[in-house]
């Protein structure tokens, strides 16, 4: 029963914030008209109200009502009624440290499985796997525990950017940083260049968007994804 979309990231270059999101919102949403956002992510330089007021305007314009789990007197009960979810991106260890002290990690595994629609960009994308193993983000506060939602059973790298050959920078690739994840962690992951998503519903993982990405499995040579391509098999693992 899980329905999960998943962004690499909210804006795309040349495009307004969630510009490029809203079609697949749109369509993944069919019916459903209210949105729980959580803006945990941002680590500082915008409070959660402006960022709830910065996702806000784009959803609303598109008809969408918008109610933030900031401003809820019980997070846990916003959560056990809403319609939706929408987990903002940012600081994935800020957002994993708030989801924790607020008890939130299993009242959202439970409606996710029971069916609430699930969508995240960013560190909402890279929480929605088993561990916040492979964020790009700095650890700038220490969560309880690296455990994300594991709403799907593998981890996602969002933002994954492909190795230069005309680069002069001699430090690790995003793709050896994710080998070395994998010297130690077995589970897959799906790493996701701006501008795609993966969709999941029905039993079926679906990349969209456009540019793709990888997929890396433990002791393989990385593959390549694109739109339309299905991961229905890693639902299994």
């Amino acid at each position: 029963m899980r329905r999960i979309l998943l962004f690499s990231t909210s804006t795309v270059h040349g495009t307004g914030y969630m510009e490029y999101a809203m079609p697949y919102i749109g369509d993944f949403l069919a019916g459903i008209r209210e949105i729980l956002f959580v803006p945990y992510a941002r680590p500082g330089g915008i409070s959660h109200e402006r960022y709830t007021e910065l996702f806000r305007g784009p959803m609303e314009a598109a008809g969408y009502r918008v109610r933030s789990i900031q401003d809820a007197d019980d997070p846990i009960a916003a959560v056990d009624t809403a319609e939706s979810v929408f987990v903002g991106g940012g600081n994935t260890f800020v957002l994993l440290t708030a989801l924790h002290a607020g008890g939130l990690i299993e009242p959202v595994r439970k409606r996710v499985a029971a069916g609430m629609p699930y969508m995240g960009s960013s560190a909402g994308s890279n929480v929605a796997g088993l561990s916040l193993g492979t964020t790009n983000d700095m650890p700038i506060v220490q969560p309880p525990s690296f455990e994300a939602f594991g709403l799907v059973p593998f981890n996602i790298n969002p933002h994954y950017v492909d190795p230069d050959p005309g680069s002069t920078h001699m430090g690790e690739t995003r793709a050896t940083r994710i080998k070395e994840f994998h010297a130690f962690n077995p589970q897959p992951v799906v790493a996701l260049r701006e501008g795609a998503l993966l969709r999941v519903e029905r039993g079926e993982a679906v990349v969209e968007g456009a540019r793709g990405g990888r997929l890396f499995m433990a002791g393989q040579e990385p593959t390549e994804l694109q739109s339309s391509d299905r991961l229905d098999e890693l639902l299994e693992s």
